[in-house]
């Protein structure tokens, strides 16, 4: 069900629906499609930029696939925890991802120890992998805040700047939870407009990936910079967004995130100053640089090249057999079916008495005598030499006397 979503102070107002489509009875959310978005975009991203830090795009995928599964598992357990009250009584509930209930820093933690988990398994550079990941996952996370907005959630308290925004989900939400968000210091009143800190953090997710991909990669001095440099850039970000929030995560009387968020900008700009000095006495290559990088983009370009070549090999064989296989079936369907014993294609002998064309009929020597003499001599005088002049001097050529005898009584 669509509802209106107004930006009072800038005069718009949109017609906003939670479902993007249906197929048959199930409902396929804005959210999910947003999400996907931006996934895809990380994903491309890291595809493009890999060689980059040294790594085969084809070697990045495994890690990063599995990196994302154990984000979501993360993301949700990390909600889980902080919102127990909710699912304790039906812990079925849990697995009901359709109803919301994902926390970002849960997935970047479950994302981060899954990654580090597969590149162990693999042997593959861990810290080269974080660098490019945290960076096409600054630019999902940028994306996916869109689905706030069709969710008409993740907002902030109170404004009465232009761009503050309201609509009845988000009265009706102010209204419910007015009394829990006093206890915390929030006064709302549900007929203001508010925050829009989905808005926010799109934007300053954005920034941060361009100055990330753009700016700091190219300039990193060690591996593990760049991560670094997400941590703090996100933190910072967040501490700030976070306070406006009424949708927190608490740990008593402390926004978890908030907490969270400034551990890791203090944090990671702490690491960095540490290894920046470290470095300078101590130079160390990036994993880009080395002739195991090298080497390896090189093996698994060897091995795609070869499975290529087999499957080009394979196709042609098949494509081969279907034109043998229509050849034949084409012979058969014109009524030339061969004869048994004989192989497909091959002319069946011809039967005939007489010689084949242009072929000298073989006669019995008999017969060629009598053809030679037909006084009845039977001796071949002009075609072959008399027997006086084969035989050797001196000797009796009996056999041929018998032989004249012979012819001469036919």
């Amino acid at each position: 069900m669509a509802e209106t979503v107004s930006f009072p102070g800038l005069g718009l107002s949109f017609e906003v629906s939670r479902v993007a489509f249906s197929i048959g009875d199930y409902d396929i959310y804005w959210y999910g499609v947003v999400f996907a978005l931006g996934f895809l975009l990380g994903i491309a991203y890291f595809h493009f930029r890999a060689r980059k830090f040294g790594i085969h795009p084809y070697d990045g995928m495994d890690a990063l696939l599995w990196a994302v599964v154990g984000g979501v598992i993360g993301a949700r357990a990390y909600f889980v925890i902080f919102q127990w009250d909710m699912y304790k009584d039906n812990l079925l509930k849990i697995f009901a991802f359709r109803e919301g209930g994902l926390a970002i820093y849960g997935g970047v933690i479950g994302a981060v120890l899954v990654g580090w988990l597969v590149c162990r398994i693999k042997k593959a550079p861990f810290l080269p992998m974080l660098d490019a990941g945290l960076t096409g996952l600054l630019l999902a996370q940028g994306i996916g805040r869109w689905g706030n907005f069709f969710n008409n959630e993740a907002f902030g308290c109170n404004t009465t700047l232009p761009w503050g925004m309201t609509s009845d989900t988000i009265s009706r939400y102010l209204f419910n939870h007015a009394e829990a968000l006093a206890a915390q210091g929030v006064i709302v009143d549900p007929t203001v407009p508010v925050h829009p800190t989905f808005f926010y953090e799109f934007v300053w997710n954005i920034l941060g990936f361009l100055f990330l991909a753009f700016v700091l990669t190219p300039r990193r001095k060690y591996d593990g910079q760049v991560a670094l440099g997400y941590m703090a850039w996100y933190g910072f970000g967040r501490f700030f967004i976070e306070g406006l929030r009424t949708d927190s995560l608490m740990l008593g009387q402390y926004r978890v995130s908030q907490l969270l968020a400034l551990a890791l900008c203090v944090g990671s700009l702490l690491l960095m100053a540490v290894l920046h000095f470290r470095l300078q006495k101590h130079p160390r290559p990036l994993y880009a640089d080395t002739d195991a990088s090298r080497e390896r983009m090189a093996q698994v370009d060897r091995e795609l090249a070869e499975e290529k070549e087999k499957a080009r090999r394979k196709k042609e064989g098949k494509r081969d057999g279907a034109a043998a296989a229509e050849e034949a079936s084409s012979g058969e369907g014109d009524g030339e079916t061969p004869a048994e014993g004989e192989a497909p294609g091959e002319e069946p002998a011809a039967e005939s008495d007489g010689p084949t064309p242009g072929e000298e009929p073989e006669a019995s020597e008999a017969s060629q005598e009598e053809a030679a003499a037909p006084d009845g001599s039977g001796s071949g005088e002009e075609d072959a030499p008399s027997n006086e002049e084969t035989a050797a001097p001196g000797e009796d050529a009996p056999a041929e006397e018998e032989k004249k005898d012979e012819t001469s009584g036919m």
